[in-house]
């Protein structure tokens, strides 16, 4: 099973806190339990980065700051210094962020009308609940917080962000940390959302798993414990470890058929075979790399002999390349990565029969789905009509298949966002279809280890500095370090 924690909307988070509230369970139980464990996260914060033992606690006037004054006892028991920034008045406060309020201020706890100094930041103003744009004191505390150049730990959800939606109507907090409750929210991870939540962490309030496993999953996150790469035996030989065939490269953009090229054979591949376009210069091919003009007649010849294809990088649009694949993805023998100019035509040509992955960024799935948004509703359409795995590029990466629900990668890193880095990731994918990994896995993996050797190679080069062959070096790194 590659499901990992369910990802949820804050309607569904809502529904079975009711369930459990119906039973038996106290709100004040489960916010005593969250308070606890945020204030160890966030004096785990300050422990690992060496701030100063100061905490500024954003309290609103709902559960979420009761949730972060629970919090702020704690902290001050363990020697804290803790000031709150009241963003309503006592007046305006609920019942039970009230009582969280009487605590705070009968064990001491400063207040104060600043937003700036040393240590970290709790954002505890509003949660899940919140729905459109933030204004008066709510906006101006959140642009304050984000002005003051300090760590933010955001309790269940960035103040601003709408957890169901990911949209920002006015200003949100940028967090370092959103300390999640129970289950991420599915806003986390689309739209604006995945701009401002930071890393995510996940805090245990003791909702029993029965609660958990009766939710509704909008996604899940991915399960890496579960991945491991194809296994090798002693006694292959190169066409048993995965024979590539790559339909890519003209004149302009020879690079992308040889970073995919190349990538497929980092992965595992044991020959990668490449038809171009009779006007590439290939001498920057890696010379492991196999290469001939493109001719109908030795396509078919080696179609017979490789394991699965990648299709499209550095192709072309000429009218002549719609025509060729019009007539030549229905004869496709094996499995196939779809990419790039393959997928400019697609709209255009039916699919093949064959297992397939698609891999488009966000400008090309909106293109394959005729103008329509982007969102998971319709991307989760569009694999049911034409039953294909797509692998949905982007910050972050999200991976459909028929009648399953969404999987997301959350590795990888704002420096990925260059020229080549999609033609990287194809030459995984389809390294991975020739070692005889299913479409999903294949997919869900690849994106694993394609993420996982741009973090590394962004720590070595850093975000700004990353480019798409700087992957390719680190992928021998990503393949060992995740355990795979």
């Amino acid at each position: 099973m590659l499901e990992g924690k369910k990802v949820v909307s804050a309607d569904e988070m809502r529904r079975i806190e009711a369930l459990a509230y119906a039973q038996g369970h106290r709100d004040v139980e489960f916010m005593d339990k969250a308070g606890l464990g945020i204030a160890k996260q966030a004096q785990d914060y300050c422990e690992r980065y060496d701030l100063d033992k100061h905490v500024i606690v954003l309290v609103g006037k709902g559960n979420n700051g009761g949730d972060a004054l629970t919090a702020a006892v704690h902290l001050l028991s363990a020697g804290y210094f803790v000031e709150a920034f009241m963003a309503y008045p006592e007046d305006e406060l609920s019942s039970l962020c009230r009582e969280k309020y009487d605590l705070y201020k009968s064990a001491c706890g400063q207040l104060t009308t600043e937003i700036k100094g040393s240590g970290i930041i709790l954002d505890g103003l509003v949660g899940t609940g919140f729905k459109g744009k933030a204004e008066g004191p709510l906006a101006e505390a959140i642009a304050y917080a984000n002005q003051s150049g300090l760590p933010i730990l955001a309790v269940d959800i960035p103040s601003g962000l709408d957890a169901t939606t990911g949209t920002i109507g006015s200003v949100a907090i940028e967090a370092t940390q959103t300390l999640y409750l129970g289950l991420p929210k599915i806003g986390f991870f689309i739209q604006q959302g995945w701009d401002v939540v930071g890393e995510l962490v996940e805090i245990d309030f003791d909702l029993p798993p029965h609660y958990i496993a009766e939710a509704k999953a909008e996604a899940h996150l991915i399960d890496e414990s579960v991945l491991q790469m194809p296994k090798m035996r002693r006694s292959q030989h190169k066409y048993e470890a995965g024979y590539v065939l790559g339909i890519a490269g003209s004149a302009p953009t020879g690079g992308a058929a040889a970073l995919a090229s190349l990538a497929a054979l980092r992965t595992g591949a044991g020959i990668v075979r490449l038809f171009h376009s009779h006007g590439m210069e290939t001498a920057s091919l890696p010379w492991e790399v196999l290469r001939e003009p493109c001719e109908k007649k030795r396509i078919a010849e080696e179609s017979a002999r490789a394991s699965s294809y990648f299709i499209g990088p550095g192709l072309g649009r000429t009218g002549g390349v719609g025509r060729f694949l019009k007539k030549f993805l229905p004869t496709l023998k094996h499995p196939a990565v779809l990419d790039a100019d393959a997928l400019y035509f697609l709209p255009k040509i039916r699919l093949p029969h064959v297992p397939t992955v698609l891999t488009p960024h966000h400008g090309e799935m909106k293109r394959l789905l005729g103008g329509e948004a982007v969102t998971l509703k319709n991307c989760q359409h569009y694999v049911e009509k034409h039953q294909t795995t797509l692998l949905l590029k982007g910050g972050p990466t999200i991976i459909f298949h028929p009648e399953r629900a969404p999987l997301i990668m959350t590795r990888g890193n704002p420096g990925m966002a260059t020229a080549g880095t999609g033609d990287v990731l194809t030459g995984i994918v389809a390294a991975l279809l020739a070692q005889k990994v299913e479409p999903r896995t294949a997919a869900v993996l690849g994106a694993t280890l394609h993420a996982a050797a741009g973090d590394s190679a962004a720590c070595e080069k850093s975000a700004y500095g990353l480019i798409a062959s700087d992957i390719i070096t680190h992928l021998p790194e990503a393949i060992t370090s995740i355990g795979l």
